[in-house]
């Protein structure tokens, strides 16, 4: 008899967490090492919503159980915020407080699915997705987009990877791990399709603040009202405010999905953090200053990462539009002789980088397309140039 049950034994683990653990060890070792790896911004937590944490801790109530789907306040705000942001019109009853976006992701398809059931999986996609996927007894059914399209999916690619099984699609936008932005029209298009054929949405908005350019972001649900019946909605304070430590997402959906969810994160952890609970209603309460200066040096990094990796002979990449990630194409230079290895997969590369260049990027296989990579810009000018030109300087070696 295994010691480990076959549904958790079958986890891949986060290649994303995974590299960027190993780029801090070799760091603590005393190694000089540019770390493009994790999808977390390089800021502080605004100074305010860190206050508000402090007076959390010296409130007694907090001290106490709160209720599982969250504190009213806080689901009040953010049925309030997703109206302000999103043009999405909600009630506090369709709002479920989690423990970060990972947590109402996997409640959100533990809740939908059924086993058997299948997603409809754009790809390349968070490392997470497809994992809560089976956790749940789902089908994950990859959708593959490329660089031609900038990575954006289309109705057409959807209906035909549609089956009688599909009964929901993953739709993220700002993408991560490409950056990809779909137009308003292009959302509202897939958010009819799918209303046509019954199918339900999970829209990750998690990146909704950082789109740069002429892109902008558009909810799914704003665009197609008719899918409030068929839709729930994943966000959270960790990008827009710099609180990935903090761990506070949401899941919005109709009352009676948020309510069977509710049930299952009673049993699975009840109630967040109150102090972080506290943390995040000032976030979502207070002004956007913060976000919009985060904003503005992401825009730098972006442009500058791009200009650097598309001037390196044989990569590839879109310029990306939202969310703090570039995606290149490393296809050019695979199966050529580097310091005597011959990398045959992204995977091999990305490994010879980091150890020959000291340069941690994560490996296309862990988004679903081997042959690519996904670069954080979410780090300092300086180690942004250092990193891009080490990673440069190697690859100009290649026979």
């Amino acid at each position: 008899m295994s010691r480990i049950s076959r549904r958790i034994g079958a986890i891949a683990p986060s290649a994303t967490l995974a590299v960027d653990a190993t780029a801090k060890a070799m760091q603590a070792a005393g190694q000089d090492i540019v770390v493009f790896g994790a999808g977390e911004p390089d800021f502080p937590t605004p100074e305010h919503i860190v206050a508000a944490a402090e007076r959390a801790c010296h409130e007694p109530r907090m001290h106490r159980y709160t209720p599982s789907g969250g504190l009213p306040e806080l689901r009040t705000a953010v049925a309030e915020k997703t109206r302000r942001d999103s043009g999405v019109t909600v009630t506090p009853s369709q709002v479920l407080i989690t423990n970060g976006g990972k947590q109402a992701v996997y409640e959100a398809f533990a809740t939908l699915l059924d086993p058997g059931d299948e997603v409809l999986l754009p790809a390349p996609y968070w490392t997470t997705y497809p994992e809560s996927i089976r956790l749940a007894g789902g089908v994950p059914v990859e959708v593959v987009t490329g660089p031609d399209a900038d990575y954006r999916v289309t109705v057409e690619q959807l209906e035909a990877a549609r089956t009688e099984r599909t009964k929901v699609l993953l739709f993220c936008s700002p993408s991560n791990p490409t950056g990809a932005v779909h137009t308003p029209e292009e959302v509202r298009a897939i958010g009819e399709w799918a209303a046509r054929t019954g199918i339900w949405v999970l829209a990750d908005e998690i990146y909704e603040h950082l789109v740069y350019g002429e892109a902008r972001f558009s909810s799914i649900l704003a665009e197609v009202p008719d899918l409030a019946q068929r839709c729930v909605i994943v966000n959270g304070v960790a990008k827009t405010y710099a609180m990935t430590g903090w761990r506070v997402g949401w899941l919005i959906g109709p009352t009676d999905v948020i309510s069977a969810a509710t049930n299952l994160q009673s049993h699975a952890t009840s109630n967040v953090s109150n102090v972080a609970q506290a943390a995040a209603l000032a976030a979502v309460t207070g002004p956007l200053d913060a976000v919009a200066t985060m904003r503005t040096a992401f825009d730098r990094r972006r442009l500058t990462m791009h200009r650097m990796l598309s001037e390196i002979p044989g990569v590839r990449c879109p310029v990306p539009q939202g969310a703090f990630y570039c995606y290149p194409s490393l296809q050019a230079v695979l199966g050529r002789p580097l310091r005597g290895k011959t990398p045959t997969s992204s995977a091999q590369l990305c490994q010879l980088i980091l150890e020959e260049v000291g340069v941690a990027i994560v490996p296309g296989e862990a988004f679903g397309t081997p042959g690519f990579a996904r670069l954080s810009y979410a780090l300092s000018d300086d180690d942004l140039v250092k990193g891009v030109d080490r990673v440069g300087a190697l690859l100009a070696e290649l026979d």
